[in-house]
């Protein structure tokens, strides 16, 4: 869950995991530890046609979430980060 300190600019104030309601440590606008921003848009045929949910996740939630997977995530290096 992100609060913004003004919306029109979009600038992000806290960064909460949903999961486990940590705050997640920002400077200057900035996380300072591993965080997994989720954007789902639901299509026909589920039961959030037309919803969109956002959801963050600390890193230590992200990876009890991701181990409980009966097929593991695919894992890609980055050969270079922006």
């Amino acid at each position: 869950m992100r609060k913004y300190k003004s919306l029109k600019e979009e600038r992000i104030e806290k960064i909460f995991c949903n999961q486990c309601g940590k705050e997640i440590k920002m400077q200057k606008g900035m996380p300072l530890e591993g965080t997994c921003r989720l954007k789902i848009s639901w299509d026909y045929f589920s039961n959030k046609d037309a919803e969109t949910h956002l959801i963050d996740l600390c890193e230590e939630c992200y990876d009890k979430w991701v181990g409980t997977f009966a097929i593991p995530v695919t894992v890609e290096e980055e050969n270079e980060l922006l």
